[in-house]
């Protein structure tokens, strides 16, 4: 079973290789909320303890876990349209060890493009680089494990590129909104804080806020263990959802 998990892994991996403007593509929407949209909430929006940019930036990173992990499903249905995914399916592979060797894949890239992420906010002098950084990866590969997930749940149920975008654009604006990336959520109303414990990326962009920042509503050790077992729980789901695939 580790075999083929890593065989999996690997193919992403060269897909990935192979295709390096995805890294160019997927921190392009980033870097312009940070280098437009954070200036110009900073100029108008202070916070009491920190400069507005030092919490936004991890926020940002959130969106890149959130953006490039979930999107990445989207393989299963290119793969479906030109016939591979049927050759996988037959071969004597578990299907469990198929999906885990995909998240397993979408969480290596989702690492080292939120890496760079990282390191582009250190650049522009918002973030700090410090013994941070490896609590900060722990929540990215959890984070990212829980919506690629996500991403190979609706890709196993969907046949349809234009639904699944459809699908996954109604998705993501909510969770990435409803995460505190943007403003704090001590502010907002009581229902929507409720909400958001439910969401996964709030958990992903509070451990960033505190291992990068320094700030969080949570210890570290509520938001990478609520991140393991959401990630556990949804990998789990996706790999029933792969077993109903004909």
């Amino acid at each position: 079973m580790i075999e083929n998990i890593y065989t999996i892994w690997l193919r992403e991996m060269i897909k990935f290789t192979r295709a390096r403007s995805r890294i160019i593509s997927s921190l392009a929407l980033p870097f312009f909320w940070l280098a437009i949209v954070g200036i110009g909430f900073g100029s108008s929006f202070k916070l009491p303890n920190m400069d507005y940019l030092q919490f936004f930036a991890p926020g940002i990173v959130g969106m890149v876990v959130l953006f490039t992990s979930i999107f990445s499903s989207i393989s299963v249905l290119i793969e479906r349209q030109f016939g591979f995914l049927k050759e996988i399916l037959v071969a004597p592979v578990s299907r469990s060890s198929i999906v885990v060797g995909k998240a397993l894949g979408s969480a290596t890239i989702t690492s080292i493009t939120a890496f760079i992420m990282i390191l582009i906010a250190f650049a522009m002098g918002i973030l700090g680089i410090s013994a941070g950084i490896f609590p900060a990866l722990a929540a990215i590969i959890l984070g990212s494990l829980c919506f690629s997930s996500i991403g190979l749940i609706l890709a196993a149920k969907m046949r349809s590129m234009e639904g699944f975008h459809m699908v996954m654009t109604f998705l993501v604006m909510p969770i990435f909104f409803l995460s505190g990336a943007l403003f704090p959520l001590q502010n907002s109303p009581q229902w929507m804080q409720i909400i958001s414990y439910f969401n996964p990326l709030f958990y992903v962009v509070d451990a960033l806020r505190l291992s990068l920042a320094g700030t969080s509503i949570f210890p570290l050790w509520i938001d990478l263990g609520i991140l393991v077992i959401a990630a556990f729980m949804i990998l789990l789901g996706a790999a029933k959802a792969f077993r109903t695939i004909v």
